[in-house]
């Protein structure tokens, strides 16, 4: 193991490029401007590699960056509200640059071992920070550990079905930091120390940005990593599926019963199996006859359809030996083509059959899934693509040995779902589509600018997985990602005849219906768990669920189609600063103290306050209001004085929801 010492000569800073460079036997360091109010740090044992992959795009120029250099061997960069302090022994520490106030610091030397920076052999690298008392952490992608400060947490840095590792980090001291690399890792957010483990890659690479407001760092992070495409028009209404329409006739059946009853129905998804063979990525003749008259049928209905795309590649479907033979399918670290097995209907049967998968980290393998996208789906007329278990969903011993054209697993896996949403994002730009959208089950740094819609998995359906949601969806709202949904009522099982269950539905329909894309998914009883006997899933239309619910649900329904206006409105805001629509209290009430420990409330843009019900039974809950403006109770008519409580009545048939006083969509919610 290599470090740096303390003892290393002064006067080793010099200005280059407009940035600090430090060299030494041990390793070369660099710190540069990267945008307003923020800089990237690098440091390795060996080289710095330009073009080492991660999440930043090029910076926008800096020209009142100041770089300088002192004669006792220290340094100083200061680029707009940060600066950086380069100690004499290559340590670092960040201030607010007006106020002087430190917002991070590289642990000392002195403290744990010799350095901050650690180049082990094998190329796992560390990176340690001062940790603060107080200090609140949001962020870091989507985990279901069921808290929105995760100070205290060890999250590792690993994609997985209901997991997605977003490696940005937002403080409650006023900066937002990205770690800048791809490999397999982890992040330690202890009492005394905040460290970052990468597994391979022998780099640190990390960029980091100050701001007043958490919406500052949020417009700087997007700046750096790229702004989400405006939302398009039609996605922002209710979505339709469940684990899988069988057939032709009886997806357009559930669309027509839509439209008979009177009820909103923006999007419905063709969920899996759809196809002959995994890697056909084409609809299966005999049970879709006509897609192109379906898609038009759908259209007149004023209804998208989504269909399912998976990277898994069986041998004998269409696109099988084109990747292989090309170098587009990934490698196994053993030897040969990495496989696991995964049901495959080919021939009418649920068969286990070892599956292969498509490279979506080699630019080649993103253009031959495209064109067939494209000639088969897109041609159609299909709006939206479901890029389903993008992560890809293997189990840990197996994913540990895939190599990616981009490199090993342990140095690049996480790079997997941030390629695949990319190489769809820029076929459909390419198409003429300039807002691309993809439902994505995994995230990366930079996802969001190529579109991702995010869903949080195969969740439980219980009422305690719903409470996680809440702050799983605000920690992704943190981690830049804007557009962000669960499935209603939860993926793996519910009965749509027991009581217990329609109550978790209505409680989390309310809760979608307030979510920045609101979907309605899962795989209900009587078929539970999936792939069994023909992989369908029991009913789950919003009609499925006796005439209490329904009634509860087509009124929820009607409530969407009238915020859809103001959903409008936040999807220009995020694309122009990357605001999410959703987000804690404290985005927008940074001074109160308060707001930054609610954790289970949260605000649908700067004007709704929605207080979802998640536990059983409840019919009434404590709201927090925010100080420094007054709400409006929709349903009551009062006018509510912030930085209250109150106990808030939430009878089945609606949550506790407040306006901000003076808002024009406070009329949507009557």
């Amino acid at each position: 193991m290599t470090t740096r010492r303390a003892e290393e000569s002064p006067l080793s800073y010099s200005i280059r490029a407009g940035g600090l460079e430090r060299h030494t036997a041990a390793e070369i360091l660099r710190i540069e401007p990267w945008g307003p109010d923020a800089v990237r740090v690098r440091a390795s044992s060996g080289t710095l590699d330009p073009a080492a992959p991660g999440a930043l795009e090029n910076p926008s120029p800096c020209p009142h960056a100041q770089p300088s250099v002192s004669d006792d061997g220290r340094a100083r960069l200061v680029n707009g509200r940060i600066a950086v302090e380069a100690a004499a022994d290559g340590r670092l520490r960040f201030r607010h640059a007006v106020s002087g106030r430190e917002l991070l610091a590289e642990r000392s030397p002195h403290a744990h071992h010799a350095g901050s920076r650690v180049h082990a052999p094998g190329g796992r690298t560390e990176q340690s920070f001062d940790a603060y008392d107080g200090e609140r952490l949001h962020g870091l992608g989507q985990h279901l550990h069921g808290r929105l400060d995760q100070k205290g947490c060890v999250i590792d840095l690993v994609q997985a079905n209901t997991v997605s590792a977003v490696p940005f980090l937002h403080s409650s001291r006023g900066y937002g930091l990205l770690w800048n690399n791809p490999a397999t890792g982890r992040v330690e957010l202890g009492a005394d120390t905040t460290r970052w483990t990468a597994d391979c890659g022998g780099r640190i690479d990390y960029w980091i940005t100050a701001g007043d407001t958490p919406a500052q760092i949020l417009d700087s992070y997007t700046r750096a990593t790229g702004r989400p495409p405006l939302l398009p028009e039609w996605a922002s209404g209710f979505w339709q599926s469940r684990l899988r329409y069988r057939t032709q006739a009886e997806l357009l059946a559930v669309a027509r019963q839509y439209k008979e009853r009177g009820l909103p129905l923006s999007v419905i998804v063709c969920d899996f199996f759809h196809w002959p063979r995994m890697g056909d990525w084409r609809f299966e003749e005999s049970e879709w006859p006509d897609p192109a008259a379906m898609v038009k049928e759908l259209s007149d209905l004023g209804v998208k359809l989504a269909v399912s795309v998976w990277p898994t590649v069986e041998p004998g479907s269409d696109a099988y030996d084109g990747l292989r033979s090309a170098g587009h399918l990934v490698r196994d670290a053993g030897g040969g083509l990495l496989t696991f097995p995964w049901p495959s209907r080919y021939g009418g049967e649920a068969l286990i059959r070892p599956m292969a998968y498509y490279d979506a980290t080699h630019p080649g393998a993103r253009a031959a899934l495209w064109r067939r996208l494209d000639d088969n789906y897109r041609s159609l007329g299909v709006a939206c693509f479901w890029l389903d278990a993008c992560e890809p969903d293997l189990p840990p011993g197996i994913a540990e040995r895939a190599v990616y054209a981009a490199g090993p697993a342990a140095e690049a896996a996480n790079l997997y779902p941030l390629e695949h949403a990319r190489g769809v994002a820029d076929g459909l730009r390419a198409a003429g589509e300039d807002r691309p959208l993809s439902l994505v089950r995994s995230a990366w740094a930079g996802s969001q600018r190529h579109g991702a819609l995010l869903w949080s998995g195969d969740i439980p359906t219980t009422f305690d997985s719903l409470g996680r949601q809440i702050r799983a969806g605000l920690n992704v709202a943190m981690s830049g990602i804007p557009w962000w949904n669960t499935d209603i009522g939860g993926f793996l099982g519910g009965d749509p005849d027991d009581p217990a269950y329609r109550e978790l539905l209505v409680r989390w329909f309310q809760y979608g219906t307030f979510s920045p894309v609101m979907r309605l998914h899962g795989d209900r009883e009587p078929n539970y768990p999936a792939f069994a006997t023909d992989m369908t899933g029991g009913p789950n239309e919003v009609w499925s669920y006796g005439e209490q619910a329904y009634g509860i649900l087509r009124d929820h329904l009607l409530l969407r189609e009238r915020l859809r206006p103001y959903l409008r409105r936040l999807s220009e805001d995020a694309h122009r600063t990357g605001a999410p629509p959703m987000r804690p209290l404290f985005f927008d009430f940074p001074e109160d103290e308060r707001a930054w420990d609610v954790d289970d409330q949260f605000l649908l843009g700067p004007d709704l306050l929605v207080a979802p019900v998640h536990e059983a039974g409840a019919r009434s809950r404590r709201v927090y209001l925010p100080a420094g403006t007054r709400w409006l109770d929709p349903v009551g008519g009062r006018a509510l004085e912030g930085g209250t409580t109150l106990d808030a009545e939430a009878p089945l048939e609606r949550i506790p929801v407040f306006v901000r006083e003076g808002a024009e969509v406070a009329g949507s919610l009557v």
